[in-house]
Formats: structure tokens, sequence, C-alpha cells
């Protein structure tokens, strides 16, 4: 006979992940800030400047965004020189990786 599936601890353990995932990626974009020097700049403007390229549609200039963000991670790997595709500390792109539109 099966064992009954405990689907109170399944769904615990998938919120447990999801928490997790979630205070991952706030640290990967406090530290995102912080490796682009935006710290220095004041909450009010840093997210003036955030809502500005959350509500522009014009793909060439995201995409001219994209490649100088992409300069950035290349330049920071090659002055590390360990070849960790230039994330700051080892984390993953915040996207997972996925190409931006």
């Amino acid at each position: 006979m099966r064992k009954p599936r405990d689907f109170d601890s399944e769904l615990k353990a998938l919120a447990d992940k999801a928490k997790q995932l979630k205070e991952r990626r706030v640290q990967q974009l406090g530290e995102l800030v912080i490796a682009t020097g935006a710290d220095t700049t004041d909450a009010e403007t840093l997210a003036g400047a955030l809502l500005v390229i959350a509500e522009t549609s014009e793909a060439q200039r995201k995409e001219a965004w994209r490649k100088r963000g992409a300069a950035f991670f290349q330049n920071k790997a090659r002055k590390r020189g360990d070849g960790t595709e230039g994330q700051p500390d080892g984390a993953l792109p915040l996207d997972g990786g996925a190409a931006s539109a």
C-alpha cells in the first residue's frame, strides 16, 4: 500500500524555498547597487531612475543599457581575473540568465 503524501509539509517546503529565493534576489539587488556605486545616491533619486527604466518601452534604449551593464560585468571579471562571467560576488544574473527584451 502506498504511503499518503503529506501535502502540508510539501507546501511548507515550497513556501520556504520561495522565501529563500526572494531573500537571495533582494540580497543580489543590494550587491548590484553597491557594485555599481549607486549606493552613494539618495534613495529617492535611485528609485526615480529605476522607475524610468521600468517604464521605458524603447527597445534601442533598453538594449544600450543592457550592453553597458554586460560590459560593466565583463570589466569587473577581467579585473578579478576569475572568469565568473562578471557577476558581483559570484551571484547569478538577476533574470536567471535570460536575454533582455
